[in-house]
């Protein structure tokens, strides 16, 4: 880690843009930026928002990519259920992932992420969207790490 976790200053930087008046993919690319640059092992922050068709809609659920920092990534549309992100969803936890070779259903968005940490945003009970973390280091996240981002996810869930 190239310096502390302050994710108190994140939070104050993302009331402020909201106070602006700032749009969600404003403040979601708010979060993403300065997520990211908390350095290693933040190598690149993602934030998807679920979409969902509505009762007799043919298509399911969906994470959609609406910010990020850091490598692009061909997945802006994931299936809930699908990959560690759309687990997240579907069973309502974060997950913090210390290898992600041993995934079965993984989704790779680039061939050097080795750990990734995935925390909902969610608004009481409805989960809104996630913020999705990769590494290039094995075994990455810390429960320190994960507490910082939750509280970046609890409040960008107050602020949209």
């Amino acid at each position: 880690m190239s310096g502390p976790l302050e994710p108190d200053k994140i939070v104050r930087a993302l009331r402020a843009a909201h106070l602006h008046d700032a749009s969600r993919v404003e403040l979601l690319q708010l979060a993403c930026d300065r997520l990211r640059r908390l350095g290693a092992p933040f190598t690149s922050v993602y934030a998807y928002m679920l979409r969902d068709p509505g009762a007799g809609g043919a298509e399911a659920r969906e994470l959609v990519l609406e910010a990020f920092s850091g490598r692009e990534t061909e997945h802006t549309r994931i299936a809930v259920g699908q990959g560690v992100c759309g687990t997240a969803v579907a069973t309502g936890e974060d997950q913090n992932v210390p290898d992600v070779a041993v995934i079965g259903n993984y989704l790779a968005c680039n061939l050097e992420t080795k750990s990734e940490l995935v925390v909902l945003i969610r608004r009481g009970e409805t989960t809104l969207g996630q913020l999705d973390i990769d590494s290039d280091v094995p075994a990455g996240f810390s429960e320190a790490h994960h507490t910082a981002v939750k509280q970046v996810a609890d409040a960008l869930a107050v602020l949209l």
